[in-house]
């Protein structure tokens, strides 16, 4: 059983505010913003020394802080039009106008992804820039207590017990992000508050995560670690799957796939990852839209391994191209067989024995259900004042700046309601 929040009585001195964030994080700092520029009295609370810390690493440390191509269809939940409502209210637009507005340098990458030209800490200070201008107030090394419903109810409906003083509130919004990275700090801390309220949680797991091979399929690939080539990767669709994903079909996608000492990574294999569930299987085209044993169809062309090498040679890393065809041959040259060969390459099946965990996931999977929440507000349907936003609610996003646009709407979302 999930232990409740702890208890520690009243706390002194008792200050009064409007709206309380747990979590200093994008989708809370961005929830604090909007909540003050409507003139409602702000406290961001969060227990890292510094805010932001998840951006800072976010991009290989450049924060790739949006898609233009963010949409609905690229996010996965139970219920997979939640996130519509949101997503409209604040789009990328919205996003870009404030770094614009800051004078941030930024580029486009492939499909879409936006990354600062120069560093993160630029996304961090324009946020820190405009919660000051907002009037919001930030408490970095802050523990929470314990988050209760006032007794006397009224206007202020909660009270919030930290390191730093009791806060009584009429709103407490939870940023406070999922399991993933637990070196930053990640806790089950939101998860915990959303039962104690009575929210059901949809299941949580790693998402956006390197798949960790058997150990069979690992002595014959993983001495190849750190081979990469492009491909494209789709997870089995199962009933499992598409419960918890919202999609009843096979999400591809077409990416790099990199071999690594354990298993494979990547973009293509973390975007399908989060579609995977253990026990099923993953599914890999390493030669996307082409041909390798057309050659050996011309007339008289020869058939022999080293006829079929060099294609393969050409379509794929060297090093992969003599491993699959050592470990995969063609059995034999007739027609039927080299045919065969070919459908080989286009449908490359594996079975996960598991994957890196939550260390090293990019995002959360699951989280508190979307049938909890308005979609318009975030809010609690069950308790008045309460909202979830983020990471820690079941809407999971694409790589490569989604889950940022995520954070961005939801937040705006509660901090325009709170």
């Amino acid at each position: 059983m999930t232990p409740k929040l702890q208890d520690f009585g009243s706390i002194d001195p008792v200050q009064t505010v409007d709206v309380v964030v747990l979590g200093a994080g994008a989708a809370g700092l961005m929830a604090a913003i909007e909540a003050g520029r409507r003139g409602r009295r702000t406290v961001v609370l969060d227990h890292a020394e510094r805010i932001g810390k998840k951006i800072l690493i976010s991009g290989g440390g450049r924060c790739n802080f949006t898609n233009v191509n963010a949409r609905a269809e690229n996010f996965l939940s139970r219920n997979p039009h939640f996130a519509k409502s949101a997503l409209a209210r604040f789009t990328p637009a919205g996003i870009i106008a404030l770094v614009e507005k800051h004078r941030i340098p930024y580029h486009e990458k492939t499909l879409g992804q936006l990354f600062c030209d120069r560093s993160a800490q630029e996304i961090v200070t324009m946020l820190q820039r405009e919660s000051d201008d907002a009037g919001v107030r930030i408490l970095s090394s802050t523990t929470i207590h314990a988050v209760k419903q006032a007794a006397d109810g009224g206007n202020h409906r909660f009270m919030v017990e930290t390191s730093a003083g009791a806060f009584r509130c009429a709103s407490v919004v939870v940023a406070t992000g999922g399991l993933s990275i637990p070196k930053m700090g990640a806790t089950d801390f939101g998860y915990r508050l959303a039962e104690q309220f009575g929210l059901g949680i949809e299941p949580c797991r790693p998402a956006l995560v390197p798949l960790v091979f058997a150990e069979q399929e690992r002595e014959r690939w993983c001495d190849l670690s750190g081979v990469s080539t492009e491909v494209i990767a789709a997870a089995e669709v199962s009933a499992s799957t598409a419960k918890l994903t919202g999609s009843r079909r096979a999400v591809a996608f077409r990416e790099k796939m990199l071999i690594t000492h354990r298993g494979l990574s990547g973009p293509a294999i973390l975007q399908a990852s989060s579609y995977w569930l253990p026990g099923l299987s993953m599914e890999m085209d390493l030669a996307p839209g082409t041909n390798l044993t057309a050659p050996l169809f011309a007339k008289n062309a020869r058939r022999d391994a080293a006829s079929l090498l060099a294609p393969l040679r050409a379509a794929l890393p060297a090093r992969l191209a003599e491993r699959w065809l050592a470990v995969q041959p063609p059995q034999g040259w007739t027609n039927a067989a080299l045919e065969k060969f070919e459908r080989s390459l286009h449908a490359w099946r594996i079975a996960p024995a598991g994957t890196e965990g939550y260390l090293k996931a990019e995002v959360t999977a699951g989280g508190v259900s979307t049938d909890e929440l308005h979609a318009a507000t975030m809010e609690s349907r069950k308790v008045a004042g309460l909202y979830f936003i983020g990471e820690v609610v079941d809407v999971t996003g694409w790589l490569g700046g989604y889950n940022f646009q995520w954070a961005w709407a939801s937040g705006a979302a509660a901090g325009r309601s709170a």
